[in-house]
């Protein structure tokens, strides 16, 4: 697993993340992975909600957050566009795209609209979801185990996260 991840500013605000990763699976596959419920709980989180175009799905994911993700476009199985914490002044974008690279495919996936002070923390935190994945993906079956809540991230996912944002905060530092 090589997920790799960079944060930009956006305005002097807010900021956008941007993480990718290349995966030993096809797109049919990979795009199950991301889009239907059973098996986003393997790696991210677990969904509620109508997963079409329009609709609003409730999330929790493995790192606490909660909330809202409202569809704004699904076009299997190449992109993806979602608003979390829609209508709020929390309001972000979170796109996917995945694109062929022989018999592996690549996913990226950025987060636009995030408080700048706060985007090595995302920056951290959606790499390790990427590298969930591929875990997700090697095992078909749950990276998370143990769990997590609104409350309690996956200690899994916490740990990793510990361990990768001095990178990202140095980074953002220039």
């Amino acid at each position: 697993m090589t997920a790799t991840g960079s944060t930009r500013p956006l305005d002097a605000t807010h900021a956008a993340v941007r993480v990718e990763d290349v995966y030993d699976t096809d797109f049919d596959d990979l795009w199950t992975a991301c889009t239907t419920p059973d098996r986003l709980s393997r790696w991210i989180a677990r969904v509620s909600g109508e997963l079409r175009p329009g609709g609003t799905v409730e999330a929790v994911f493995t790192s606490t957050w909660s909330g809202a993700l409202r569809v704004e476009s699904c076009e299997a199985p190449h992109h993806l566009l979602l608003t979390a914490a829609p209508d709020t002044d929390e309001e972000t974008e979170i796109e996917a795209w995945l694109s062929a690279e022989g018999s592996r495919t690549r996913l990226v996936v950025e987060e636009r609209g995030l408080p700048a002070d706060q985007a090595p923390f995302y920056g951290a935190g959606w790499q390790v979801h990427l590298e969930d994945l591929g875990r997700s993906l090697a095992l078909g079956e749950t990276v998370h185990p143990d769990g997590w809540s609104s409350e309690a991230a996956a200690p899994a996912w916490q740990a990793r996260w510990a361990e990768l944002t001095p990178a990202y905060r140095s980074a953002d530092r220039g």
